[in-house]
């Protein structure tokens, strides 16, 4: 039986931002600023670590000193006042933690409308696509996890509104992730554009895609019945766009945030298990999309 996780909005619970005095953590203050606007949500600045000088680069330019000499707390507070200055009237805190920046994160969660973090630290690691505490934060919080790709556009919504795309999934019947799309669609005034992938597994074997074959038909329609249950509670002040796409989700999900300004896609959670809980397609986003990505986590 599915639980349903709620998502939360409003002002009772910040918006939280993981900073690190990294590029990319800068960044992801500026775009959380912008989104706790948007939303009348506080602004929560939270630098965890586990030592007590900074080790970095981009913040000591701010400060003219060597890096060694800039302090934790120094991190926070200039990263607060670039969301001040990004905002004005926004209301921001910040707090130093010394711990494991993946552990606290995810301890934030608990009390976050949502959580936004860069993809990638200060560690100087390539790490392939995605850093390991943003991808860690991201499979295990209880809240939404926003993920900044180092591509993505600096502001979280463009002057015309822009669109979010929502990756719909078998069992999106009234999820968190749907309700998440709406509401983030409803915020910025964008269009939603609702995805649902399918696969024909004899057009894999034969090599022949056309949609009109009989026997893609049922697997089309089915995708269709899905999304239009998964979406039978749309708001009527929310401008909707439905697509079927035949192909595998991941890549589908991929090509659909080429244009978006947010992907979302939600994430199961299984109570008592340990270990990352993304799921393959929220891991392909995570790695790979053009655009942030939302994951939203629901109980299985």
């Amino acid at each position: 039986m599915n639980m349903k996780v709620p998502v939360r909005v409003g002002t009772e619970h910040p918006l939280v931002v993981g900073v690190d005095g990294s590029e990319p953590s800068l960044r992801a203050v500026g775009w959380a600023a912008d989104e706790a606007a948007l939303r009348g949500m506080r602004l929560r600045l939270v630098y965890a670590c586990l030592w007590d000088r900074y080790e970095g680069a981009a913040l000591a330019r701010d400060f003219g000193v060597p890096s060694a000499r800039v302090l934790p707390q120094d991190v926070v507070e200039a990263a607060a006042e670039r969301a001040r200055d990004r905002q004005p009237g926004l209301e921001v805190s910040c707090e130093v933690v010394f711990e494991e920046p993946e552990y606290a994160l995810v301890h934030e969660g608990r009390q976050a409308a949502a959580l936004v973090v860069g993809s990638r630290g200060r560690s100087g690691l390539a790490e392939l696509l995605l850093g390991s505490v943003s991808l860690t934060v991201a499979a295990n919080a209880g809240c939404p996890v926003i993920v900044l790709r180092n591509n993505h556009r600096d502001r979280a919504t463009p002057p015309d509104g822009g669109h979010v795309v929502l990756g719909v999934g078998e069992d999106a019947n009234d999820s968190a992730a749907v309700r998440f799309a709406f509401d983030e669609a409803r915020h910025r005034g964008a269009v939603l554009e609702a995805v649902r992938a399918w696969r024909c597994p004899t057009h894999e074997t034969s090599g022949h895609v056309s949609p009109a074959d009989d026997l893609a038909v049922p697997h089309e329609e089915h995708a269709e019945k899905v999304l239009a249950q998964a979406l039978r509670n749309t708001p009527p002040d929310i401008e909707l766009r439905r697509r079927t796409v035949e192909g595998h989700a991941r890549r589908v999900l991929v090509d659909a945030s080429r244009d978006a300004d947010l992907l979302v896609v939600g994430a199961r959670r299984h109570e008592g298990h340990f270990g990352l809980q993304l799921g393959r397609i929220a891991h392909a986003a995570l790695h790979h999309s053009m655009c942030p990505v939302a994951v939203v986590p629901q109980q299985a």
